[in-house]
């Protein structure tokens, strides 16, 4: 009996995820999680029944594509600068904090700047992907939880373009004026396609009442406009998440496109899947035995810090620290767009192999932890809060606890 050999391995892969997935689901915990701990199962230093990491990330990458799109349909440009303080001065303080704290920790290990600098830019990300997955999974994205930590997610990707160049500026001793020339012009476009939608009235999109009963037409057209911005954002050396987000903006703000989320919903699931698991692909799972107590006290280091350095940013903006203190769990996971600045790091020698294999280890156990550790800090603040109701019966009366995840 003949098998086809590429056949064996989607079927061995599927099934391998939709194992995992339903021990995370038993387990209450976010469906991302599980395609994390598939990649890290299936992949090259796990069972090796997925080894082709190159096409999968690539495919993993339209799915952050896709995710950005639907989140740009769902927020109102409007809604966004109404929160300017928690999405630019909040982010930028964060981050400037990060690179900070790793100064310090840099100075005493004798690194150099540069190394210093990628790494407390590193830590300064936080994952999108998951963070935004979850809070539609608990039902908070329209809480305003869900509002601000979308202007800082959507801030740290537009940050990333400064960082890569500032990167390149270390790794080369210059700066590409070309490069920065085509970042100023994408930059003035993309103010002047915002300006557009806050202010513009009656937008309409081509072809949009043409495609209203042909479903296939419609689902390539929705393609189009998700790819297309995000490969138009690249050529201006922009991010191809934030041509991807403006996109669904555009789509948002002309009301008569509702069929697009109806067509892509499907594929935002399987690419968004598919991109967990490429994550997981990196990790080696030997590195982590091997190095196990290193990579577990600098993953508890990493959400100690950043849920801190996130709480007293929220808390300078002037909310309380009960929903600081929760709003910092949630940003305080390493992102997907750190694998980025650690892959330029190694090839740049900014970092060696040995760094990066540890980076790759964090970033990953911050990932799998951080519904978790969210819960975890969810259920403090609520003992807190009841004990000192205890104590003080005129205290007030806490605010409604947060949604367990689901699968």
């Amino acid at each position: 009996m003949h098998y086809d050999p590429f056949m064996l391995k989607i079927v061995g892969a599927l099934l391998g995820v939709l194992m995992v997935a339903f021990v995370m689901r038993s387990l209450r915990q976010p469906n991302v999680i599980g395609y994390l701990v598939s990649g890290m199962l299936l992949g090259p230093h796990g069972l090796a029944v997925l080894t082709e990491r190159g096409t999968l990330s690539r495919i993993g990458d339209v799915g952050v594509l896709l995710l950005l799109f639907f989140i740009g349909m769902e927020n109102n440009p409007r809604d966004l600068l109404t929160r300017w303080r928690i999405t630019f001065l909040g982010t930028l303080g964060q981050i400037l904090a990060s690179v900070a704290c790793m100064w310090l920790l840099g100075l005493w290990l004798g690194w150099h700047a540069s190394r210093i600098v990628l790494m407390g830019f590193v830590i300064s990300l936080s994952s999108t992907a998951l963070v935004l997955n979850y809070l539609r999974q608990t039902g908070q994205a329209e809480a305003k939880i869900g509002k601000d930590a979308l202007g800082v997610l959507l801030a740290q990707d537009l940050a990333v373009i400064v960082m890569l160049i500032v990167i390149d500026f270390f790794a080369s001793g210059g700066v590409n004026a070309e490069t920065i020339v085509l970042q100023l012009i994408g930059g003035a476009l993309t103010m002047a396609l915002m300006a557009w939608l806050v202010w513009g009235r009656n937008l309409r999109l081509p072809f949009s009442e043409r495609l209203r009963g042909d479903r296939e037409l419609q689902t390539f057209m929705a393609f189009a406009l998700c790819l297309g911005f995000a490969l138009l954002a690249e050529g201006f050396e922009l991010s191809a998440s934030l041509g991807a987000f403006l996109a669904g903006m555009l789509v948002g703000v002309a009301r008569e496109t509702e069929w697009v989320a109806d067509r892509m919903e499907p594929f935002r699931v399987v690419f968004v899947a598919v991109f967990f698991v490429s994550v997981g692909l990196l990790v080696r799972l030997d590195f982590v035995v091997e190095h196990a107590f290193l990579v577990a006290f600098l993953t508890l280091a990493v959400l100690v810090g950043n849920t801190v350095i996130n709480a007293l940013i929220f808390h300078a903006l002037g909310d309380p620290w009960r929903y600081s203190f929760y709003a910092g769990a949630h940003l305080a996971q390493i992102g997907e767009f750190s694998f980025v600045l650690a892959a330029v790091g190694v090839q740049t020698a900014l970092i060696n192999e040995f760094e990066y294999q540890l980076v790759i280890a964090v970033i990953s156990a911050t990932l799998l932890l951080s519904p978790a550790w969210i819960g975890l800090i969810g259920r403090l603040q609520r003992r807190m809060l009841r004990g000192r109701g205890r104590r003080s019966p005129r205290a007030a009366a806490p605010a409604p606890a947060a949604r367990k995840p689901v699968g």
